[in-house]
């Protein structure tokens, strides 16, 4: 094409394109008055209706919107090619989603927290999923950690007060992360390693140790990505670092080991710093016995950050089916939620729920429900945790005894009568 016709083309592109621009500069203007009673009139949705996002939360592709800013992000790594047993956990973020469909920000109080997670003071986005590649784990690893880095070096938009306005992570957002299978915990660790300069704690719960050697699963066909999977992960972390030895805790634990001994257990090395907290012990501790050593093992130093990765393999597979390693006797969703509730205080920068595969959910997508309520647990910890002020909780008990009169005070009450 001759240059004179070349340069016609480009400006007849540019008037067409300042004649739109045009246009949209003369778009009718909406009066105030106007605007403010449509808000009134339409500005709402039922817990059915809207697009399917985390708690009906304004979604925005974080990645591709530099410019987005916020306090907690929830995002999606829809990744499951690093199973060893079910696939199907790349489905769980959008199942995880629906799930949280009646968690509305107008009604999303939360009675043992005394909060509204949604309605406080952080900025709560939901940050849609990373585009992980399915045909190749070492690029997909690395995508993870790109963008698990990307989104967790953000500008916050709130400072937090209380606690967490006080710590370590009082500048940097948190995310949660919906997953996947669980090796996305690996890049997420790589990324919160490069953001706070230190070995991070990890409070695991699982049914399965996650800190098995590779060489588990093969140890004749070996390669560098084989490494990478959602059973050694674990293993891959300690060994570069990236895990806090002496804090760690991983609860819930009911697996087969290797071998015809407890080598899995007892084998030196750095992979072996979690303390182990079995599914059994909820037996003899009862929830808040858990709870009580959980937190004596991680303490509450703000100056130490706490990353929280959930399997929902903890769950037993009679509440939560829709996984890839179903474990029988596990904790039931009451029993763990009441866990989750006692660590409000832990000093949380990131977390994870994993390995919900939905193709194996029931019909009432029991899994699905029970990994959007954690969600919703941990979310509103990390609010509470930046509020400071007296908020109660415990459905209106305070630390001063003052607030509301439940079951447990009139049932005390009544007995103390009696004496």
């Amino acid at each position: 094409m001759p240059a004179w016709k070349s340069l016609l083309s480009v400006l007849a592109l540019a008037s067409t394109a300042i004649s739109c621009a045009h246009h949209d500069d003369n778009a009718e203007v909406v009066p105030e008055h106007e605007r403010e009673e449509l808000l009134k009139k339409w500005d709402q949705e039922w817990s059915f209706s809207g697009i399917a996002s985390f708690a009906h939360l304004r979604p925005v592709k974080c990645l591709v919107e530099p410019s987005e800013h916020y306090d907690i992000a929830i995002i999606g790594a829809p990744f499951d090619t690093a199973v060893s047993y079910r696939p199907g956990a790349r489905f769980g973020p959008r199942a995880i989603r629906a799930a949280s469909a009646r968690q509305m920000s107008g009604t999303s109080y939360n009675t043992r927290a005394g909060i509204n997670p949604y309605k406080s003071w952080a900025k709560i986005t939901d940050c849609g999923d990373i585009p992980i590649t399915p045909f190749d784990n070492g690029l997909a690893e690395r995508q993870m950690y790109e963008a698990f880095l990307e989104l967790g070096s953000r500008k916050i938009v709130n400072k937090p007060a209380g606690v967490a306005g006080k710590g370590v992570g009082a500048s940097h957002p948190k995310l949660v992360t919906l997953g996947g299978d669980h090796s996305v915990a690996l890049p997420a660790l790589r990324a919160l390693y490069e953001i706070y300069q230190k070995p991070i704690t990890v409070l695991h719960f699982d049914a399965h140790l996650d800190t098995w050697n590779p060489v588990r699963y093969s140890a004749y066909w070996q390669s560098e990505q084989t490494q990478f999977n959602h059973g050694s992960f674990f293993h891959k972390a300690s060994r570069e670092g990236l895990i806090c030895n002496s804090t760690s805790a991983h609860a819930g634990l009911r697996t087969r080991l290797t071998g015809v001994d407890d080598g899995d257990y007892t084998t030196p090395g750095p992979e072996q710093g979690f303390i182990r907290i079995h599914a059994d012990d909820i037996d003899e501790l009862g929830p808040m016995g858990v709870v009580d050593a959980i937190v004596n093992r991680i303490g509450l130093d703000p100056e130490q950050p706490v990353y929280l990765s959930v399997d929902i393999d903890v769950l037993d597979p009679s509440t939560a089916p829709g996984t890839g390693t179903p474990e029988p006797g596990g904790w039931t969703t009451r029993e763990f939620i009441r866990i989750l509730r006692g660590l409000e205080k832990l000093n949380l920068v990131g977390a994870d729920i994993v390995e919900v595969s939905p193709a194996y959910d029931n019909k009432g997508e029991t899994t699905a429900l029970a990994a959007a309520q954690v969600a919703f647990e941990i979310i509103t910890s990390m609010v509470k945790s930046g509020v400071d002020e007296e908020l109660g909780g415990w459905y209106g008990r305070r630390e001063d005894g003052s607030g509301g009169v439940g079951v447990v005070e009139e049932v005390e009450s009544a007995a103390k009568d009696e004496l």
